[in-house]
């Protein structure tokens, strides 16, 4: 870690607004949320709607908008998430080895540089789909950092020194992390990753003071690991019953079952719920393991203090494809049917956009956002099950048999990269791809700490399938989730694998894979400005004031599953998880990089 005398002097008068305590954090934190001049958490707010009510920056204007500054990060891979802005301060975090840099915004010096030191050579190979880290948490005078190692960083946010660190799981039975912490009250919830190692997913809430175990809430299991009431815990309104965690697996399986949590958190303070979703059951070989794969690809709601289950509900039982559930779930009070509802929205990585009351878990609406979607033909309102195509389930030829042309591929109609919302539009905005799959499944042992997936995948754009002549890859869509629609949609050569901002100057952010910036109306689409940055972009875009003037500003630095071939140095068809192919032209637009490019309007 680099410091000197100045930068610690600078950062305790930059870092005035801190509050310490852990009985003040979530209120610091609401607080700073609620100013348009913070970025203080991964989504903008609790809700997760990555909605700024900034305007400087419009419809009118946005055409002007120009470089104020960039930084380098010094690391190649992919870069995922964006920067946390608390007061005149700004953290940018990298991927793997997950440096964290305190940047003053009045001259862009390095206040101070926090570098772990991380067993590269027992992390890195069971990292999935690329080294990436999707950001920060900020909280009682906290930077919150979730190494890929699993450790669970605690850094005081004026000096970068570390207050406590915790391990969150074990890399050698395949564990990592890669998500984003969140501060709610006087915790910080983080997941696990890993699902394609056989690990058992959970969610852990430490208490910030001293990162102590608060609790722990399993995905697979006894009912009292996963912190399920056989009576008072609701899927679809019913009881889900007792031992659903184990007797929906064959045998044992469910100990190396999967349903890993790498994804986004949100909460309402109101109802002091949290909200996310689990991932893929472990292997990607649907035979090895009958049954319903209880609670993989579920949507949580649980109690932010005991941790304890409120309503769940699965997206994709019996998961065949790899639809990982664990995209966000933005919280929104809109009217739907005549009535205003407490919404929660969700764009699952298996083509279908669920709209659920978030009190009850109540299903309202499941339609398909990308008209490539044919594994399912639709989901039953009563059951909750989608009504699964015979002729794409990877059950249909057995083992070593090819399904062909399923659509979305594994990486889903969109993967974790993050939708916003507009209050002012009441439209969501959502990075998608139009990608589809053969897949052929199997046999695969499991032996922990080695690859647990039991598929090989190949992947083409959709167009391939639609026969319409269209190949791209990817469609940035407006969606009106009241009513399951597309209201418009701007097809890009390359899937969308940037985090979407929204702000009320009508102005919706966008990144693409070749590394542009793109800013376009938010009720039309009209693209109004873009800039080519340095790589390829699958970080978020996020905004912020100083000084009274606005920025936006974004990560860039080509990987994650669909960058993998040209992180990793991978070149076959079918390598990366089945992503290599279907993106190896993108060397041809891009090249590796790690740069923050941070804009603004001209003086």
């Amino acid at each position: 870690m680099k410091r000197s005398v100045r930068s610690i002097v600078l950062a305790v008068a930059a870092s005035a607004v801190l509050v310490s305590g852990s009985a003040f954090s979530n209120d610091e934190v609401i607080r700073m949320s609620k100013n348009a001049a913070n970025w203080a958490m991964w989504g903008g707010d609790y809700a997760g709607t990555r909605y700024s009510e900034l305007k400087e920056i419009n419809k009118e204007n946005a055409g002007k908008l120009q470089v104020a500054w960039s930084f380098s990060t010094g690391v190649l891979r992919g870069h995922e998430g964006g920067p946390l802005v608390i007061g005149d301060v700004l953290y940018i975090h990298t991927p793997f080895p997950n440096k964290v840099f305190a940047i003053d915004q009045s001259d862009q010096t390095i206040i101070w540089e926090y570098v772990p030191t991380q067993n590269g050579e027992e992390t890195i190979p069971v990292m999935c789909c690329d080294t990436v880290n999707r950001g920060l948490a900020y909280g009682d005078g906290k930077i919150f950092l979730q190494q890929a190692d699993t450790n669970l960083v605690a850094l005081d946010a004026k000096t970068g020194q570390v207050v406590w660190k915790v391990k969150n799981g074990d890399p050698k039975k395949g564990a990592t992390n890669t998500n984003a912490p969140i501060v709610v009250k006087d915790k910080v919830l983080t997941g696990i990753s890993g699902g394609e190692f056989g690990v058992r997913g959970y969610i852990t809430a430490y208490n910030i003071k001293d990162g102590s175990v608060a609790w722990r809430g399993y995905s697979t299991g006894p009912d009292n690991e996963m912190l399920i009431d056989p009576v008072k815990t609701t899927m679809m309104g019913k009881p889900v019953g007792s031992s659903t965690g184990i007797n929906s697996w064959k045998g044992d399986e469910w100990k190396i079952g999967g349903g890993t949590t790498w994804g986004w958190y949100t909460y309402d303070p109101d109802l002091n719920l949290l909200y996310y979703g689990s991932g893929n059951p472990g292997t990607w070989n649907p035979s090895a393991r009958p049954g319903d794969n209880r609670w993989s690809m579920t949507l949580w709601a649980r109690d932010l203090d005991t941790g304890m289950a409120k309503w769940i509900y699965q997206m994709t039982p019996h998961d065949e494809w790899d639809y990982d559930g664990v995209n966000e779930s933005i919280l929104v009070d809109q009217e739907i049917r005549g009535k205003m509802r407490k919404l929660l929205v969700h764009f699952d990585r298996n083509g279908f956009a669920y709209t659920m009351d978030r009190v009850t878990g109540e299903l309202l609406i499941a339609e398909k956002f990308d008209p490539a979607v044919n594994w399912a033909t639709h989901v039953d309102m009563k059951s909750g099950r989608p009504q699964v195509d015979p002729k794409y389930s990877t059950h249909a030829g057995g083992e070593d048999e090819n399904t062909q042309n399923i659509c979305p591929a594994a990486l889903g109609s969109k993967d974790q990269q993050p939708a916003a919302f507009s209050p002012k539009t009441g439209l969501f905005y959502v990075p998608t791809n139009h990608v589809c799959m053969d897949y052929e499944p199997y046999e695969v042992e499991y032996k922990a700490g080695q690859p647990y997936v039991g598929a090989t995948l190949s992947m083409f754009p959709a167009g391939k399938v639609l026969k319409n002549g269209s190949h791209h890859l990817g469609n940035f869509i407006a969606f009106d989730a009241t009513k399951g629609e597309i209201v418009w949609s701007i097809p890009e050569p390359f899937s969308v694998w940037s985090g979407v901002l929204a702000t009320a100057g009508d102005v919706v952010f966008y990144g693409t894979l070749e590394g542009y910036l793109k800013a376009v109306d938010s009720k039309t689409g009209e693209l109004l400005y873009k800039f080519k940055t340095p790589s390829g972009i699958i970080g978020n875009v996020n905004t912020w004031s100083y000084n009274g003037k606005q920025y936006v500003g974004v990560l860039s630095g080509i990987g994650g599953w669909a960058g993998i071939g040209m992180a990793a140095g991978l070149e076959g068809d079918s390598e990366g998880l089945g992503a290599v192919g279907a993106y190896k032209s993108l060397s041809q637009h891009t090249q590796l990089g790690g740069v923050l490019t941070v804009f603004a309007l001209p003086n």
